[in-house]
Order: C-alpha cells, then structure tokens, then sequence
C-alpha cells in the first residue's frame, strides 16, 4: 500500500492574508494527519510566508508550476530552485490549464520535470484528456502519448518522487466527475505503462485521480486499488471539505 496523496490546488485564489486563516483551519482540522500525506499549492505569492505557518504540521506546499531554465529574461516565471527555496518540496507539471491557456506541450513538462528533479522538488505531473477524446475512444492512447512525452529519456532512479494526477479536461472545475471505475481504467493503464517504461520500481509511484474531486465521493474513488490519492480543485478552499477528504473512509 503507497501512502495517499491529498493535495490541494488553490489556484489564482486566495491572497497572502486568506490563505493565512486557510492554513490556521486546515492545521486544526488535519494537524494529526499521519497515514495520508497532505499538501497545498497556493499561488506563488504566498508560498514563502505560509511556509512559515504550516512548519511543525504534516502540512506540504508545492508551486504550481515552474519554468525550465535556472534563470534568464522570462519576465514572470519562476524556477524550481526559487520554489524550493521558498519552501516548495512539490511541484505540478502540466496541468490541463496550462495545457489548455498557456500552451503548454508534452515537450514543455518533460523539460520541466527535469527542471524539478534538478532543483530538488518532487513533480506532479497532470495527465488527461477531453471530452472530444473521451468520446471518441481515444483517452487511453493520448494519456499514453502524454505520460511518454513526459517521462522520455528519464529513468527510475531519477523519478523515485514521481507522482502522477490523472485529470480528465472534460471533469476540472464542471461539477463531473469521471466515474471510480473510469478513473480506475486509466489508473490501471496508467500503472501498466510506468512498469513498461520504468520497471518494477515504478511500484512507487503514486497515480492520484484530480476532477471535482469532493467530500461526496472521495470514498468511493479511493476505494479503488489503484487510486493513490487526489488532487482537489475548489473543495480545497473549503476547509470543512478538503479536511473530510483527506479523511476519507478508509474500505
């Protein structure tokens, strides 16, 4: 059994003062947390003072993203060096929305995977497709395409902190959520091809399922075998919520 991953992706939400009384809630709330690891991304203005506040408590940060270069002229990026420094020990590689807004490729988030492992974080990297595909019958071979694009050239040894978000495009932020045993279909595909690429010690990896993710199924989601965890959208801002979800009933 890996040991879950619950993390909470703020997005451009919250400012240094609300994410202050977001973590002092979460800290009463989960403080105790031992079997489920627990981990924020608030927005990169934040990360250096609630680096602070969340010290003594089983209470993780990670950056939302990172550039690849250690340094240069791209006027508001960040490295990974600086979220480290700042207090990162996660970061989120690829997600939809930077996928979808910003133009990230498969080719991006390989190069800022290896920016992470370079600079000491450990990557999240977001996998998923839309609804276009899902309906066509492609998901499976474009979370392929894009779990080989990211990990191209990488071998276990470097990725022993992997961890990857299964994200469908068609469930982030619309209220639907891909049904457990959906999310267990590319899960388990998922794994089948981190052992093809990695080996054996790809069993460490944990797969994480994101896509309104709530308190109302988490338990049936992490019922599965091969569901490591969850990255949670706007439920995360709710402390209320996100603390039921990283305690979710364990079956």
């Amino acid at each position: 059994m890996l040991r879950p991953l619950i993390a909470g992706n703020w997005k451009m939400h919250t400012d240094i003062n609300h994410g202050a009384k977001l973590v002092e809630k979460l800290r009463e709330l989960v403080g105790a947390s031992e079997d489920v690891e627990v981990l924020i991304a608030p927005p990169t203005t934040s990360i250096h003072h609630l680096h602070f506040l969340v010290a003594g408590s089983p209470i993780k940060l990670a950056a939302q993203n990172i550039h690849w270069e250690t340094e240069g002229a791209y006027t508001g990026e960040i490295t990974a060096e600086m979220a480290h420094a700042a207090g990162c020990e996660y970061v989120i590689i690829g997600h939809s929305e930077r996928r979808a807004y910003f133009g990230e490729t498969d080719e991006w988030v390989h190069k800022k995977l290896i920016a992470a492992v370079r600079g000491g974080l450990k990557p999240i990297v977001c996998l998923g497709e839309s609804l276009e595909e899902r309906e066509a019958g492609k998901a499976l071979e474009v979370i392929a395409t894009q779990l080989k694009g990211a990990l191209k050239t990488l071998a276990m040894g470097v990725l022993k902190d992997l961890v990857i978000a299964y994200e469908p495009v068609w469930a982030i932020g619309t209220g639907k959520t891909a049904s457990p045993d959906e999310a267990e279909e590319v899960h388990a595909a998922i794994r089948e091809q981190l052992y093809d690429m990695l080996g054996t010690e790809a069993k460490v990896v944990r797969i994480i399922y994101g896509g309104s993710v709530k308190a109302a199924n988490i338990d049936e989601l992490m019922g599965k075998p091969n569901i490591d965890g969850a990255l949670v959208g706007g439920a995360s801002l709710k402390p209320e919520d996100f603390a039921r979800i990283v305690n979710f009933e364990k079956s």
